[in-house]
Formats: structure tokens, sequence, C-alpha cells
């Protein structure tokens, strides 16, 4: 079983184009939408979001929705703990794929480091 982990240096889930994501007022709530929507930069990337340093700028202070944890995910999108490892890694793999693609390093790199082999 894989589980799941931040892969530093990776920042695809700081990729918030709306357009990829149809459904967030349905996991949001309307402050958080608010918010959400103030932090996409023009070209879909988050505000906060450092390509040179390849990290979140507000990390430790980040919002609710950027926070991948068991408490988080159940608020959001539903999901038991038990289930969560396994959703998150899911997240992770589409998330990467949709941003980089799976012939990416970092991609790759992520399949390695949570041993699954999609």
């Amino acid at each position: 079983m894989s589980k799941w982990l931040c892969m530093e240096r990776c920042g695809a889930c700081c990729h918030l184009d709306p357009s990829d994501r149809p459904d967030l007022d349905v996991y949001l709530q309307p402050d958080e939408l608010e918010l959400y929507l103030s932090m996409v930069g023009e070209d879909g990337w988050c505000i906060n979001y450092s390509h040179e340093m390849r990290k979140c700028n507000i990390y430790e202070d980040r919002p609710r929705f950027c926070r991948v944890k068991p408490d988080t995910f159940h608020q959001m999108y539903g999901v038991i703990e038990e289930d969560f490892n396994d959703f998150a890694v899911d997240c992770c793999f589409q998330q990467i794929d949709g941003v980089y693609g799976e012939d990416s390093p970092e991609y790759s790199n992520y399949l390695s480091a949570t041993n699954d082999e999609e």
C-alpha cells in the first residue's frame, strides 16, 4: 500500500487554475472560495508559490484548503480517515499528471517516493 507524503519541490498542488477544478464551490465555503480565487495568479499558479524555490511562501500559514490532513479531507470531500491515505495519494498523482504529465520527473519521483505501481 502506498503512503501519502508531500514531495518537496513539487508544487503541483499550487497550480490553482479554477478551470481545472470546476467543482470548487461544492467543497469550499463561500469565504474560502473567495480566498482561493484571490490566490490564483494570471498564470493559474498560486501567488504564494515561488517558482524559483519551488515552494510555498506561506506554507506554515497556508489556508485550510491547502492542507492535506484527514480532518480537512473529511470536511471538504467527505473522505473517512480509513480512506484518507489512498485518496490523498490518488489526488497527488492526478494533480501531478495534470500539471507536469505522466512522463515528468515529478511524476516518476512521486511514484518512487510512494512506492506505488500505477
